[in-house]
């Protein structure tokens, strides 16, 4: 069975395997060569605050991998865990065979995926996922990084608005600094919904708090508080 979840570049473990450099440098010659545009993230300055003055911390990036993302973390001594959700869970072996067509897997892909003990991050990019994973999936997930989020921590969301539309471009989001990512084309994945505000906030249902910020693309900015 393939290792769902990769931990690449961790300060508080040993030199990686071989597997993880490869894997490491192979994304870094990806991140390199592809083009892309620059974005200010009040959303990401919000959920860095406070970092560079902590070691050690635990963060969870579900998004497509990140060589950037996971320099960013490590440079200031923390621990990055790394998880390609969206491919993960578009994987042949999670689609079922149902009476109308293809079904996703949710207790085959919610046994192999995401097994972390309670509170173990301190943090989870989750990026804009929400809006295409299977519709199956959403609550699940969210239930499972609420369990694997410690109180007190963090996720940064975004959700598109409905001018996105479903032909809206799917981004790999790259850390450029504390307030800034760089976004470059994904593989084509299609946008499965548009989430209003109190859908949003029934996602993080417990959390403390939920801060939404605005701007000028078609997308939210969300960070919610275990």
């Amino acid at each position: 069975m393939l290792q769902k979840v990769r931990s690449l570049f961790m300060a508080e473990a040993a030199a990686p395997a071989n597997g993880a450099t490869a894997t490491a440098t192979a994304a870094s010659s990806h991140d390199k060569a592809m083009p892309g545009v620059q974005r200010h993230s009040n959303g990401l300055n919000e959920f860095l605050k406070g970092w560079d003055k902590a070691t050690g911390r635990r963060v969870l990036d579900l998004g497509c991998t990140s060589s950037f993302n996971l320099c960013y973390f490590t440079d200031r001594d923390h621990c990055v865990y790394s998880d390609d959700l969206l491919q993960e869970c578009l994987q042949d072996v999670y689609q079922l065979q149902g009476e109308n067509g293809p079904v996703f897997d949710l207790s085959r892909y919610l046994r192999e995926n995401l097994e972390f003990s309670p509170e173990r991050f301190d943090a989870i990019l989750l990026w804009d996922l929400v809006d295409y994973i299977p519709e199956v999936l959403v609550k699940p997930l969210m239930q499972r990084l609420t369990t694997i989020l410690r109180p007190g921590g963090t996720v940064l969301s975004y959700f598109h608005t409905r001018d996105a539309g479903p032909e809206a471009q799917f981004y790999r989001y790259h850390i450029h600094d504390h307030e800034t990512l760089t976004l470059r084309p994904g593989p084509s994945y299609r946008l499965q919904r548009v989430f209003n505000n109190r859908h949003v906030e029934n996602l993080f249902q417990g959390y403390r708090s939920i801060k939404f910020f605005l701007a000028r693309d078609n997308l939210r900015e969300v960070l919610a508080t275990k």
